[in-house]
C-alpha cells in the first residue's frame, strides 16, 4: 500500500537516493529543502519522480523553525529525518555541527507530537553514535562494536561531529519513549560511499575520495581503520525501516569493515593507471607529527591510526534482511563517478578539476 512519506533534507547525498528508493516503490514523498525553487538543487529529484511509479512534492523548512515541519508532514503515516550537517571541518561545533543536529531532530519530532497521523519515524543516526575514535574496537566484541555500544568519549572538542549525532539520537530516544502513538526505529550508517544522484551532493567521503583522486596521499596513507556502507544500500535500509512490520530500535548499517589503503586498493585495477594511489600505510609516529599541519589533532591521531575498527551488522542482516554491495564495487563506481567530468581534460589540468577540499561540508543533508 502506498504511503504518504515526509523525508528532510531531501536533496542531500543519503537523501535523493532515499526519496529513489521511496518514488520506485510508488509512495507518495513529501520532501522538505530550504529551496524548492532552486532547480539546480532539486531537478534531480524532479526527473526522478518523472519516471518513477510514486509522486513528489517540495516544501520549504528550515532545522531551526519550529513549525516548518507542520504542514508537509500533514497526512503522513511515516518521517524520514536525515537532515544533519556532514564535515569535520567547522569553525564553531556548536554552531555548526551541535546546534542544527540537535534542535533540528528536536523540532521534526515536536511536529510528528502534533501531527496524529505518524506512526513510524525512521531516524538516519550514524555509527558516530556508537563509537568517536577506533582504539575502541580493540576491546570490542569479535565480531565488532554493535547497537547496544554508544559513544561516550566525544566533545565540542573532540570528535564534535561524532559528539552531535549521540546528542542528536539520544534526544530522539528521550522523546520517543515517553509515548506509544508513534515509533521510533534509527538507522546508525558506517560512513556512506558511493556514486551520488544529486550532482551537488558533498558529504565526507567526497572529501576523503578527493584526496585520493587528487594523489594528495600518494606518498602513503594514513594507517586509519573504516566502516563503510554503499549510499544505495542505505537507502534501501530506509526503505526496509519504514515499511516492514515490527521494525524497532537501532541497526547497524555497514558493509565493510577496512581502512583508507584497502580503499586504495579496491581502485588499484581500475584506476592505479590513472591516479597516484597510495601503496603503503605511513608511520603513526610521522602522521603523529604532521597532524597540526593537516588540520587534525594528535589526539585524533593518537587514538585511530593503527588501529582497524569493525561493527557488527547481523542485527540489520537479519531483522531487515539486509545485503550489501562489495567494497569494490562502492568505490569504483563512486571513483569513477566523481573522475568522469574530468576524463576529457588535458593531463596537467585534471588534478585541478577534481573534487575541490571543501567538499566535505554539507549544511543540510547527512553522510
Amino acid at each position: 500500500m502506498a504511503e504518504h512519506v515526509l523525508v528532510t533534507g531531501a536533496n542531500g547525498y543519503v537523501a535523493s537516493w532515499v526519496v529513489k528508493a521511496f518514488l520506485e516503490a510508488g509512495h507518495h514523498v513529501r520532501a522538505t529543502v530550504r529551496n524548492p525553487d532552486d532547480r539546480q538543487k532539486v531537478g534531480h529529484l524532479r526527473a526522478l519522480a518523472d519516471s518513477s511509479a510514486g509522486s513528489l512534492t517540495f516544501y520549504k523548512a528550515d532545522l531551526f523553525d519550529a513549525t516548518a515541519f507542520d504542514e508537509p508532514m500533514q497526512g503522513c503515516s511515516i518521517v524520514v529525518h536525515t537532515a544533519s550537517p556532514f564535515t569535520t571541518k567547522v569553525s564553531n561545533p556548536q554552531r555548526d555541527l551541535i546546534d542544527p543536529a540537535l534542535q533540528g531532530t528536536r523540532n521534526v519530532l515536536n511536529a510528528v507530537e502534533r501531527t496524529p497521523s505518524v506512526t513510524r519515524v525512521v531516524l538516519t543516526s550514524s555509527c558516530a553514535a556508537i563509537f568517536s575514535d577506533n582504539i575502541e574496537c580493540a576491546n570490542a566484541p569479535e565480531a565488532g562494536l554493535n547497537e547496544s555500544h554508544w559513544n561516550t568519549s566525544s566533545s565540542l572538542e573532540h570528535n564534535p561531529y561524532h559528539y552531535s549525532k549521540t546528542l542528536a539520537e539520544q534526544a530522539a530516544w528521550e522523546m520517543a519513549e515517553p509515548q506509544s502513538r508513534w515509533r521510533l526505529v534509527v538507522l546508525n550508517p558506517a560512513l556512506v560511499m558511493g556514486p551520488g544522484l544529486n550532482p551537488n551532493a558533498t558529504s565526507e567521503s567526497f572529501a576523503i575520495m578527493g584526496q585520493l583522486a587528487r594523489g594528495e596521499l600518494r606518498f602513503g596513507a594514513p594507517g586509519i581503520g573504516a566502516v563503510v556502507v554503499d549510499v544505495r544500500d542505505l537507502a534501501e535500509a530506509h526503505l526496509r525501516a519504514a515499511t516492514l512490520p515490527d521494525m524497532h530500535g537501532r541497526y547497524v548499517i555497514s558493509g565493510s569493515n577496512t581502512t583508507i589503503l584497502e580503499i586504495s586498493q579496491s581502485l588499484e585495477g581500475e584506476f592505479g593507471d590513472r591516479v597516484k594511489l597510495p601503496k603503503r600505510e605511513l608511520p603513526k609516529w610521522l602522521v603523529w607529527l604532521l597532524a597540526p599541519a593537516v588540520g587534525q589533532t594528535r589526539k585524533f591521531i593518537s587514538r585511530n591510526v593503527g588501529y582497524r575498527c569493525a561493527v557488527d551488522n547481523t542485527r540489520s542482516r537479519e531483522a531487515l534482511g539486509m545485503s550489501y554491495r562489495s567494497l569494490n564495487e562502492t568505490t569504483c563506481d563512486f571513483f569513477r563517478q566523481l573522475l568522469s567530468p574530468c576524463d576529457s581534460a588535458p593531463d596537467g589540468q585534471r588534478e585541478g578539476l577534481l573534487l575541490p577540499e571543501t567538499a566535505g561540508v554539507n549544511q543540510q543533508a547527512d553522510q
